[in-house]
């Protein structure tokens, strides 16, 4: 049975991959001039601690339940909002970019590769802490083989993480707008209960970059399979948010306010 003291482990993980990615960020900033190969390594820096952080969420949840998983993700995800800068370690920001003309493809598609280099290449360090087996939730993941979470029909997967992708987005930008004063801890909520409401189906990512570092090859899905669901999915939502934020319908339901002010 997993214990307090077990659950310290995790915590402490978690911890310090958020100190390697502070460092690694004031490394960048001293040691880099401003400009596109500076931005890159932001967001591989981002991509490597979501995906550090969210690989020991999995023995969280595994171990210590959903909800204990929530309380972890809700306290992450404010911290990532303060600490990012810029960088978003998530590929549809940029392509979102793209539909409002923004951000260049070239651009854009050389961020996305940068966050899938920091997100993927993580993993060998998360190897090496559940190699040691500090505790008995860690014992035998270092070579274990993962399995999907898709736990419903491919096209239904995809629905949810299109559809949960997509409220996220909304409610980012409706928040962004009314600049609330607790914003980022109603975003961080609203995001961590879409995630906990998809858990169970298809694994509640929202976001390609995660996806892949955590799930990409497991067994239960082909590879086409984890593109339609993780990547074409989310990423059909999150690009559908650009032009639903912009109805007078949806704006007059959730901006009503800053709609009569102006």
């Amino acid at each position: 049975m997993a214990t307090i003291e077990q659950l310290g482990y995790s915590a402490f993980f978690i911890a310090l991959t958020c100190i390697f990615a502070i460092v690694a960020r004031r490394l960048n900033e001293r040691m880099s001039k401003d400009g596109l190969v500076k931005d890159l390594i932001f967001e591989a820096i981002a991509a490597a601690e979501l995906c550090g952080c969210c690989f020991e969420l999995i023995i969280v949840a595994d171990n210590f339940g959903v909800a204990t998983y929530a309380v972890f993700l809700f306290t992450l995800t404010i911290w990532w909002g303060r600490n990012w800068g810029s960088a978003t370690a998530c590929p549809y920001t940029y392509m979102e970019q793209i539909v409002e003309g923004e951000v260049s493809f070239k651009e854009a598609a050389l961020k996305i590769w940068a966050q899938l280099m920091g997100g993927c290449c993580i993993f060998r360090y998360v190897q090496l802490y559940w190699w040691f087996e500090f505790a008995e939730t860690h014992e035998g993941r270092a070579f274990e083989d993962c399995k999907a979470d898709l736990q419903v029909n491919l096209y239904l997967g995809a629905f949810i993480e299109g559809f949960a992708t997509l409220c996220c987005r909304l409610a980012s930008k409706v928040i962004s707008e009314k600049d609330a004063r607790f914003g980022a801890f109603i975003d961080s909520f609203i995001g961590t209960s879409l995630v906990v409401a998809a858990f169970n189906y298809s694994g509640g990512y929202f976001n390609p970059v995660l996806a892949t570092a955590l799930k990409w090859g497991c067994a239960g899905n082909s590879a086409l399979e984890h593109i339609i669901v993780y990547w074409i999915g989310s990423c059909v939502g999150a690009v559908l948010s650009v032009p639903l934020f912009k109805t007078a319908t949806f704006r007059n339901m959730f901006l009503a306010e800053k709609t009569k002010s102006e």
